[in-house]
């Protein structure tokens, strides 16, 4: 392999089901795509790291296979963090004593006020947000510097995730001969990768449907209002499949995946598909509709808990910029439109944006969290002349 002059910005998505590896080279303000690489994933038991040895071997194949199309070498990744990740709202507070100026040291400062809050045992602070400030008790000021005021208030979300299980994965990475530069939540990364900062200020959602996590990210005027992992996940479509149609699961992820709609009105009531039968017995022939209506039902109940997340934070009819759906799960037919119907929003399937030379087989919602990334790391490295502190991020990333 050459060694290359250029910053590279790498994103790995060590996902259950397929661990994915995207890298790409920053060069005077352009991100362009070098490679990228892919493995079946070992080592994972519902969602969780249960063989860290064989996740090291996948996480190192995908990535061997990255660096091979990209004819570059990689020593740092920006890790994805797909489940037990936890929201909430944090305040810091900094009196000044006498009224004067606001500038970036005590922004910073107050911000850092707001994420040196007591914490669950095993729970480790992931990322943190700024929303707005509160200047002498008015509320509602997204970029205080220069400001007068006594009192300067940070109002903040804070993210956090399993300290163990964190730990763990940083671990399992570190064993496959690469440093972890940071760890983000996977959908806030997909959501760098495929919406506008107009769409984040308009207001939109992004949910990331994986194999066994699916995460969900709300914006409101540019700030994280809501952020979090949510229990149903594309498994829990084939696993009621499989009940449902009573076929083995593989049997069952296939007739999802070739056959499977999430509304019933899609697609024909009378057409009929093939469905597997255990071994010594003869196919069967099933109605479509069948199939299509176990589906629906577990979309319908995903929206719904979306819908009920969305009127916690009042932003049920706020999205003017829709619902945004990336991971394997959005390449379910259908996902948009149950989408729209539940959510009385617009819905698309979210694709890396803003990339050079991004290769077409890569247009796809199951690589929009590994591109997502590359190019959360890529916007660290160009921002890198601004002081960095911990719940700055959210103020330069644009």
């Amino acid at each position: 392999m050459r060694p290359s002059k250029q910053q590279l910005a790498v994103g790995l998505d060590a996902g259950a089901v397929s661990t994915r590896c995207v890298i790409l080279q920053i060069g005077q303000g352009v991100v362009r795509y070098l490679g990228h690489g892919e493995s079946e994933s070992a080592g994972w038991m519902k969602g969780r790291l249960a063989d860290p040895s064989a996740a090291q071997a996948c996480i190192r194949s995908a990535m061997e296979r990255a660096e091979a199309v990209a004819r570059v070498s990689v020593d740092t990744v920006v890790l994805g963090i797909g489940s037990g990740v936890e929201g909430s709202n944090g305040r810091g507070l900094y009196e000044f004593g006498r009224p004067r100026r606001v500038t970036q040291d005590e922004i910073a400062y107050a911000v850092e006020r707001a994420f040196k809050v007591r914490m669950e045992d095993d729970r480790l602070l992931l990322q943190m947000f700024p929303q707005d400030f509160t200047i002498d008790g008015r509320s509602g000021y997204r970029h205080p510097l220069g400001s007068t005021c006594s009192r300067l208030e940070a109002n903040v979300y804070l993210l956090t995730t399993s300290q163990r299980e964190h730990e763990m994965l940083i671990a399992t990475t570190h064993g496959a001969h690469v440093t972890v530069e940071e760890t983000i939540f996977e959908p806030i990364a997909a959501a760098y990768g495929s919406i506008l900062p107009d769409e984040r200020n308009r207001g939109v959602a992004l949910l990331d449907i994986g194999s066994h996590s699916t995460g969900l990210v709300v914006y409101d005027g540019e700030a994280v209002v809501l952020a979090k992992s949510l229990t149903v996940s594309a498994d829990h479509f084939t696993r009621d499949v499989s009940f449902g149609m009573k076929v083995a699961y593989e049997d069952a992820e296939r007739l999802k995946v070739e056959c499977g709609c999430a509304m019933v009105g899609l697609t024909a009531d009378n057409s009929l598909i093939e469905v597997p039968s255990p071994e010594g017995r003869v196919s069967r022939e099933a109605p479509r509709r069948q199939l299509n209506e176990i589906l629906e039902a577990r979309a319908e109940d995903l929206f719904l808990i979306i819908r009920n997340e969305l009127a916690q934070v009042g932003m049920e009819q706020s999205l003017m910029d829709g619902v945004v759906l990336t991971g394997g799960g959005a390449l379910l037919n259908g996902m948009c439109d149950m989408a729209e119907r539940v959510l009385n929003c617009p819905a698309r399937n979210g694709l890396i944006m803003g990339v050079e030379n991004w290769p077409e087989e890569l247009e796809n919602p199951a690589w929009t969290a590994a591109g997502g990334l590359a190019i959360y790391s890529a916007k660290l490295k160009m921002k890198r002349e601004i002081k960095k502190a911990p719940g700055l991020v959210g103020l330069v990333m644009k």
